[in-house]
């Protein structure tokens, strides 16, 4: 009598992931999960320590609250009606957030020379994320600088005229002008073949406007030729937005820009130039990466 053995092989068949668990498996959710994956990283690798937070903070905060106040002192006075401390503490604004940025666009160099950079393209995700993910860290934590500055500005003396709708036209302009300056911080680290040469650049873009766009004393202060440069220059309408928003309800830095007698209305002018300063930079961040990573 013979024997007959049956052998039986069972498939399995895994489900087919859904909604978050797979990567562009729903057109609403599916960019969420990786973003914040490539946002996570980049906060790993560019907060680290406090020291990492500080740091850029050491520049601006001794304008607030060590020269702002010892100008004050000598010069004396007010500005458009604004006391001189309060109008440099709120430059410093200027000061701040491109140098915070532009210090972030130093770790895309990194990733870009390292290798890193070819990791992440391998992932299954959309490129533009890559560059999203560190566009929301570098935000953030400018964000936080931003806070501390006028926090301890405060502190020594400012005097903010804290009002609903004047810390909305603020936030939009540090928000606008925190995403175009990182949209130029990307747009040179993918441009710019190394460290060293990125490094030498970054005070002629982060720095030098700073000068000409009224964070001293007024645009119309400077000789004629300047002052048309600084009404086209960003930087310009982020201080009068500011602070028309904080400290200067009558829009005088907005008037010496556009001179019109509505201050929101010059406001809102304003803070179009910073919106699509901000759109234009961001989309040639994305362009420029893109590019430059199927080289």
């Amino acid at each position: 009598m013979s024997t007959i053995t049956t052998t039986t092989t069972a498939t399995t068949t895994a489900p087919s992931p859904t909604g978050s668990s797979a990567v562009g498996a729903s057109p609403r959710s599916g960019w969420r999960a990786p973003l914040a994956t490539l946002a996570r990283r980049r906060m790993a690798l560019s907060a680290r320590t406090p020291r990492e937070i500080l740091v850029p903070l050491m520049t601006p905060v001794l304008f607030a609250v060590i020269i702002a106040p010892a100008l004050a002192d000598t010069l004396g006075g007010t500005v458009g009606g604004i006391d001189y401390m309060t109008f440099v503490a709120v430059s410093t604004i200027g000061l701040l957030v491109p140098l915070s940025c532009l210090s972030a666009g130093l770790g895309v160099v990194v990733d870009r020379l390292g290798g890193a950079q070819r990791d992440m393209l391998a992932a299954p995700i959309p490129r533009p994320l890559i560059v999203a993910g560190n566009l929301v860290v570098a935000v953030f934590l400018s964000g936080l600088q931003l806070v501390a500055l006028v926090g301890a500005a405060a502190l020594r003396g400012a005097e903010f005229d804290v009002r609903g709708t004047g810390v909305g036209w603020f936030v939009a302009a540090a928000l606008c002008f925190a995403v175009a300056m990182y949209g130029v911080a990307e747009t040179l680290a993918n441009r710019i073949p190394t460290q060293e040469e990125y490094i030498g650049v970054l005070p002629a873009v982060a720095i030098v406007p700073w000068f000409v766009a009224g964070s001293l004393f007024p645009i119309g202060a400077l000789p004629v030729g300047l002052t048309a440069i600084a009404k086209v220059l960003p930087l310009t309408h982020v201080l009068a937005l500011m602070r028309y928003g904080l400290v200067d309800p009558t829009g005088a830095g907005l008037h010496d820009i556009w001179g019109m007698d509505d201050p929101t209305a010059m406001a809102v002018l304003s803070l179009a130039v910073v919106v699509a300063f901000a759109v234009a930079f961001a989309a040639i961040a994305v362009r420029t990466f893109s590019r430059t990573a199927v080289r």
